[in-house]
């Protein structure tokens, strides 16, 4: 168990030249493609005319266009930090995912039957978010480490997997490199729970889930395509997500372009055969059954309070609730939050999980 591992940072997620270009524009921001776009607003604002009118129709498109790059297809990045970093055994584990792609994770061994399953936002991986270190200094200037909350949950008593989700860390390249924003990443949480069952030390844990941004867009996508594979989950814990069509809808709002999320869809299925009201659909937030807690950056300016309020509400579970995080306006944080305010994770998941 966990005391190898590799000591030379990977570069081969880094983006290409063309797309470090458009992830330039994103000055402080990031947690989806679509996020960093969203935040192209910055330099799109530059290509209007002095008069401070809507920008070209030139201009226009290829702000759409960028935005539906960075949107359809996931960008690696580095596994930086490793559980053994934190005083933690942990072992390198591989399994496929519903439809055979190969996800890569850790499972980080606690001396207890409970059993926590993780997963993580667009960009990041298992083990956060690099955003201290070029080419990704420009996604916040900061770096989110899922570490600590790790080692403040296994020293709590839980048993931990966490994983990459396809396209991204280590894990297999899936569905042709395309970001489903939940509705192909399914079957990577399937995936999951059927490696868990599969292994002696795990199969009759009490298991919950703790799943974030696209991953929690996935994990209630599996809901409602696959509701038997979570009869034996105890509780989740549902961190920012998202409708991605809200974020579209901001970015065209901010640039004041006519017709733009229209366009937007048209570029977006274009490039991958979806569009928008294909990627997550609300309804199916409906199909969370089990106890689930919300949370969510209030001031992040990159979404609207309304939808995150809608999906919460959409949840059918009795047993729910809604946190705001408070004191920023950037998304990241709220990825880093509960590392560093630990309380009512604990809470959640102790009285739960039992």
């Amino acid at each position: 168990m966990g005391n190898q591992r590799d000591t030379t940072v990977q570069q081969e997620g880094a983006p290409s030249n063309g797309r470090r270009q458009l992830l330039k524009a994103g000055a402080a921001l990031a947690a989806l493609p679509i996020i960093a776009a969203s935040s192209a607003v910055a330099t799109a604002a530059d290509n209007q005319t002095t008069t401070g009118a809507t920008m070209t129709d030139a201009k226009s498109q290829d702000f759409i266009n960028g935005i539906a790059d960075l949107m359809a297809h996931s960008t690696r990045t580095p596994i930086l930090r490793w559980p053994n970093e934190y005083g933690l055994d942990y072992e390198e584990i591989f399994f496929p995912a519903l439809d055979g792609v190969t996800i890569e994770g850790w499972f980080i061994p606690a001396d207890s039957d409970k059993l926590l399953i993780f997963n993580h936002p667009m960009p990041c991986n298992r083990y956060g978010y690099p955003g201290h270190l070029e080419p990704w200094t420009n996604f916040g200037g900061f770096e989110v480490n899922f570490l600590p909350e790790y080692k403040l949950l296994h020293d709590a008593g839980y048993n931990i997997i966490t994983y990459d989700m396809r396209n991204h860390g280590r894990s297999g390249t899936g569905s042709g490199g395309i970001n489903g924003h939940g509705v192909l990443e399914y079957r990577d949480v399937i995936g999951s729970l059927r490696y868990a069952k599969s292994r002696p030390d795990t199969k009759d844990m009490k298991t919950a889930l703790y799943s974030r941004c696209l991953g929690a867009n996935a994990t209630i996508v599996g809901m409602k395509k696959h509701p038997e594979e979570f009869a034996h989950i105890k509780a989740m814990i549902a961190l920012q997500p998202v409708s991605p069509a809200v974020f579209v809808q901001t970015a065209m709002e901010n640039q004041k372009i006519a017709n733009g999320v229209k366009l937007f869809d048209v570029a977006f299925h274009k490039q991958t055969g979806f569009h928008l009201a294909d990627v997550w659909p609300m309804e199916y937030a409906k199909a969370v059954t089990v106890p689930t807690l919300v949370a969510q950056v209030r001031n992040d300016f990159l979404t609207k309070l309304s939808n995150v309020q809608e999906i919460y509400d959409t949840i059918s579970s009795r047993d729910k609730k809604l946190f705001w995080i408070e004191g920023t306006d950037q998304r990241f944080e709220g990825y880093n939050y509960f590392g560093k305010n630990p309380q009512l994770v604990l809470d959640w998941f102790d009285t739960r999980v039992s």
